[in-house]
């Protein structure tokens, strides 16, 4: 579970009131200040960072202390108590320093770690040196498109992040940024109980900037209401080299499910876009669209049913290589489908305005 700190030290006095109220009221998970007056006044749901005066051993009972770190033997004489927790406080500027970053990451329950140089190689070093530890490493950002980039550096990115902003919308901004974290999809098994022959009509590939793994696709259907999982092609095929980034979603007209619960059709797919990559149990993540390509091909019309009767349908190529996810991630080729056999997909209870869902009627056939 990401979280995110607020440092206060640097935001102007008058706009301190107001950033420590939006930080409770998002829920933040910390506050960090070298006030323990400030800190003596948050309530119980948001914990308190103190980082003492120089020179001083002042700790608040119940509080996280932060205690910065100069060399290992420092990090060995760090207090270490049950109601105050300790977090160190390293500024990576070279190896040793990085390596200081390393040890106090696997040792301590906080690490706060400040990197000097804007590349992430230093950060990815010290996630992999922590990967098992029990503590959480939290990175100080410069501002909230840093923020991203820290929480998904070696697609796990840092437990926490630390930033010290300047007004209360950037503490909104950054609950936010920490909520955008891709919810599971719930799948449920279809029955195929139609394919058609279609003749010719335009499919959309979508090329994404992602490697999918064996049991991962997008959420592709003709209804709002339905979905199918299609399949990456990840697979070996005979004839042409796989394309682990690629999947053959269907004719253009079809909705893809995406974050937040919205959809666009294939057709509104374009490079910098976002879809879902989901797998065979539901969970999901974001994936940046490449180029989505838009072809004229024979196409083929799956119908499946729900065990409440809602009808699915999806339209995709009518071609071997192309295919989609059965239960337990089994690999369909389309053209080898036969009534009866199962599928998973995504049934939505909402209609689609302009990619949004709505409760409003609307009958789809």
């Amino acid at each position: 579970m990401k979280f995110a700190w607020i440092d206060l030290r640097s935001t102007p006095a008058e706009q301190r009131e107001a950033v420590v109220d939006a930080a409770i009221h998002s829920r933040l998970a910390g506050v960090l200040s070298d006030d323990a007056a400030v800190l003596a006044t948050l309530p119980p749901t948001i914990t308190g960072v103190f980082v003492p005066g120089s020179g001083t051993e002042e700790r608040v009972p119940g509080r996280v202390t932060v205690t910065e770190i100069a060399d290992r033997g420092e990090l060995d004489r760090l207090p270490q108590s049950p109601e105050n927790e300790t977090a160190g406080w390293v500024d990576v500027r070279d190896d040793r320093t990085l390596q200081l970053a390393c040890a106090a990451a696997v040792a301590l329950p906080y690490t706060v770690v400040r990197f000097a140089d804007p590349t992430k190689i230093p950060l990815e070093i010290v996630l992999a040196a922590a990967d098992r530890a029990p503590g959480s490493l939290v990175t100080v950002c410069a501002d909230l498109e840093e923020a991203g980039i820290v929480l998904d550096v070696l697609e796990r990115g840092s437990e926490g992040v630390l930033l010290a902003p300047a007004n209360a919308a950037e503490v909104f901004a950054l609950a936010r940024l920490l909520g955008a974290a891709s919810p599971e999809v719930p799948l449920t098994t279809l029955t195929v109980d139609g394919i058609e022959h279609l003749g010719l009509g335009d499919r959309v590939c979508v090329d994404t900037c992602s490697h999918f793994a064996e049991d991962e696709g997008i959420l592709v259907g003709s209804f709002s209401t339905g979905f199918i999982l299609c399949c990456s092609e990840t697979h070996p095929l005979p004839y042409m080299p796989t394309r682990p980034f690629r999947v053959n979603a269907g004719a253009l007209h079809s909705y893809v499910l995406g974050p937040d619960n919205h959809t666009n059709y294939l057709s509104e797919l374009r490079s910098g876009g976002t879809v879902l990559a989901v797998n065979a149990e539901g969970r999901t993540r974001r994936v940046l669209v490449g180029r989505a390509k838009l072809e004229s091909r024979p196409l083929l019309m799956i119908t499946a049913h729900a065990g409440d009767g809602t009808v699915v349908s999806l339209t995709v190529q009518d071609d071997w290589h192309v295919r989609v996810l059965g239960p337990g991630g089994k690999v369909r080729n389309v053209t080898e489908l036969q009534l009866g056999d199962e599928l998973l997909g995504h049934l939505a209870t909402d209609q689609r305005h302009v990619g949004h869902p709505i409760g409003e009627f609307c009958k789809e056939s």
